[in-house]
């Protein structure tokens, strides 16, 4: 692969990473598409010469058996030298020559420059780096297995280049005087500014943004893990006849852009708003602006959130083992006993892991404060205000961006307090049978009341949703119309085939697309990175753990500003391209994979995977054919996850858009910042019914764990 990435491959970007309009333009020969071969016969890029040496090393020991040492020797030489050599011509050469001006003055001026690295590139690098890993487990390394060595500095990898070097170019700034050298003092004093730690409104005055994010994001985490696990033990725990309208409606929150709803909710609770104008009338109250502030940010987001919750939570509900359920009644422990010392002891996991996500969500979040925020300032739009508004102080932006990381391993450590070093396996080796039992009526009964009075309000916002879309000017005419539908997604028949002439269209193809790459990618990430977290002990497992979530910690608008500044220019230059969104995506959406994935594997005895290599499978075989299969669950999490939020992302999208790759979100919020709410509501709503569409074609492809008897079968008279 190496060999074809150097000699096959262009070596650097081309201008449209997913099409081959290169193949019939000028490749091989022209230097903006040939490979590296062909570049140095043309005696162009003479740095690249080097790395044929390291290419051709592992040919020497080819034939030689993997446990002669100078088989693992050669093989790490070969993959560090070249993997090194890459990325030192990598940052030391740009588009303008030599990046650094000590390299000037012992080389002298550069007549030659490069550009960002292309297919040749990665997949040279990539080379690089599982030579390396084979050789490192040829020497032994996690008892010489080549696939867990080769997936554990993969994911490092990826997360270094996209995780940890754009945050690390991003914060940087927060030490930048207005000069350009470092100081200290200048991350001082921003970040005990007084408006970021103050504590006036414990006398009557405002709380700094810092508490205000904090107290808020508590609560977020622990209204949707109980309403998580609330819908979760409805659908399993329950014989409530109506459970997968019920699980639609949970969805329904999680692929709405976040705005909308925000939207819909100063419908029904705004000054001018439905509920408000009528109880006023009732009652003869003055209407107020309650929704604006913490009460509203609370209401958008708990509706946003809850999802989450609950897609973690139902796959750890379903995995409890019924047998230990079973076991519990047989000691006539009553049903209550055993939901309060069986079942929801072994849900621990998922309910850590539902907080934890709903806790960062929160903070992340851009899109509900930004709307309903009022003067409740949190950290989240404090960010975005110091980048893009006329301050434009990144340095504010990163100190706030770091408050915002302690907050969020703050609450990753605490996770794992409460979690402990217990054990909360229920799905062993050994035949397992039976059927969950239901929920003792002493919880069913407030259970079903909360899960009926959450899902009616979900359907009356939505109601407005969909009415805001079919009337000519929401809140002012409410002439019915299908106007915006035809603006937005009008097409013809012509004698070349199908003419997409409405407005959206492009949006809506290129967003398809997009999400489409990036949500499988993102499961595949995820869960072998949840596989590493459970099953591998490894140095440095801890920093790696906190490395996978921290992107899902950093708001988006850090994300989109943090990549442009590291992927505007070689040795990966992205920015503009769709490679960059999906690669955004990918990274901000795996930690949903990632905690999903570790809350069932939680419940997977370790004997599964021993039994299966003692069997002579290797760990790739066992991943595959054993663990995967029991993950169905937290696949489809990850999947249905990174897709909708892929099609929904508000912040991040917005700094990384172009005109050739422009998404749906950024496209709405145009329509929304022109007044023409219409469209922007009728393009949200088809976004909705297209993502109900996919996520169900998801659950038939993924299909269902099943673990034991959840049915009772009728005797075969064979």
């Amino acid at each position: 692969m190496g060999l074809a990435g150097f000699f096959i491959l262009p070596w650097y970007g081309v201008e449209d990473f997913f099409l081959f309009e290169w193949l019939t333009d000028g490749y091989p020969f022209d230097t903006d598409y040939a490979p590296a071969g062909f570049l140095l016969l043309q005696k162009e890029k003479i740095w690249l010469a080097p790395l044929i040496v390291p290419l051709f090393a592992p040919f020497l020991v080819f034939k030689k058996s993997k446990t002669e040492p100078l088989y693992g020797k050669v093989l790490i030489l070969a993959g560090a030298i070249g993997f090194s050599w890459m990325m030192i011509q990598g940052f030391s050469i740009g588009i303008r020559g030599w990046n650094f001006e000590w390299a000037k003055l012992l080389f002298g001026d550069l007549e030659d420059r490069q550009y960002g690295m292309g297919y040749g590139a990665l997949i040279v690098a990539s080379s690089f780096l599982f030579i390396f890993t084979q050789g490192i487990a040829a020497r032994g390394a996690i008892n010489g297995d080549v696939f867990v060595v080769s997936s554990i500095l993969g994911v490092v990898s990826i997360v270094t280049i996209f995780v940890f070097f754009p945050i690390a170019k991003m914060l940087t700034a927060a030490f930048i005087t207005e000069s350009g050298n470092y100081s200290v003092l200048v991350f001082a004093s921003k970040f005990f500014d007084d408006r970021l730690w103050s504590l006036s409104c414990l006398w009557g005055g405002r709380c700094g943004v810092a508490w205000n994010s904090l107290f808020l994001a508590v609560l977020v985490g622990l209204i949707t893990t109980i309403l998580g696990l609330i819908f979760a033990l409805v659908v399993t725990r329950s014989g409530f006849r109506y459970k997968k309208l019920l699980r639609t409606l949970t969805v329904l929150p999680i692929i709405t852009p976040p705005f909308v709803i925000g939207l819909a909710l100063i419908l029904l609770f705004g000054l001018s708003g439905s509920v408000t104008t009528l109880i006023s009338d009732i009652f003869g109250t003055q209407p107020t602006r309650w929704l604006y502030g913490m009460p509203g940010i609370l209401i958008a987001q708990t509706l946003a959130f809850t999802p989450i919750a609950f897609l973690v939570l139902i796959g750890v509900v379903e995995g409890v083992s019924p047998s230990m359920e079973e076991a519990a009644q047989t000691l006539r422990a009553s049903k209550w006993q055993v939901f309060k010392t069986v079942s929801l002891p072994l849900m621990r996991p998922g309910l850590a892991n539902a907080f934890l996500l709903g806790f960062i969500e929160s903070m992340a979040d851009f899109g509900n404060p930004l709307v309903l925020g009022g003067n409740f300032d949190v950290l989240s739009t404090e960010i975005f205000f110091a980048i893009v508004g006329a301050q434009y102080d990144q340095g504010k932006a990163a100190v706030l961006a770091m408050v915002l990381l302690c907050f969020t391993l703050g609450a990753f450590y605490a996770q794992r307090f409460w979690l402990g070093n217990k054990s909360y396996t229920t799905v062993s080796g050994k035949g397992d049978s039976g059927v969950h039992p239901h929920m003792p009526k002493l919880l069913s009964i407030p259970v079903l009341i909360l899960a009926i009075i959450w899902a009616a309000f979900t359907v009356v916002v939505y109601l407005m949703i969909f009415y805001g879309s079919v009337v000519e000017l929401w809140g002012v005419n409410n002439t019915l119309t299908i106007k915006h539908y035809i603006t937005a997604f009008s097409f013809r028949l012509e004698d070349t085939g199908i003419r997409w002439s409405g407005a959206a269209w492009d949006s809506f193809w290129t967003t398809l697309k997009i999400a489409g790459i990036a949500a499988p990618l993102t499961a595949i990430v995820g869960l072998i990175t949840a596989y590493l977290l459970t099953r591998q002990n490894f140095v440095g497992k801890n920093a790696f753990e906190f490395g996978t979530m921290l992107s899902f910690a950093i708001p988006g608008t850090v994300i989109g500003v943090s990549y442009i500044l590291a992927f505007n220019v070689p040795p990966i230059e992205i920015t503009g391209t769709g490679v960059i969104l999906v690669v955004s995506f990918i990274f901000r959406n795996m930690p949903v994979g990632v905690r999903a994935g570790i809350a069932s594997m939680s419940q997977l005895d370790k004997s599964l995977d021993e039994s299966s290599l003692t069997l002579g499978a290797n760990s790739w075989q066992t991943f595959r054919r054993i663990i995967l299969p029991l993950l169905r669950p937290a696949i489809l999490a990850a999947l249905v996850y990174s897709f909708v939020r892929a099609m929904t992302a508000i912040s991040a999208v917005i700094f990384l858009v172009s005109a050739e790759y422009d998404m749906a979100t950024s496209y709405i919020i145009g329509r929304v910042e022109n007044n023409d709410y219409g469209l922007a509501i009728a393009y949200s709503t088809t976004l909705i019914f297209v993502m109900l569409s996919v996520v169900g074609l998801m659950r038939l492809i993924v299909g269902r764990t099943e673990i034991g008897r959840r049915t009772n079968q009728t005797p075969s008279n064979k």
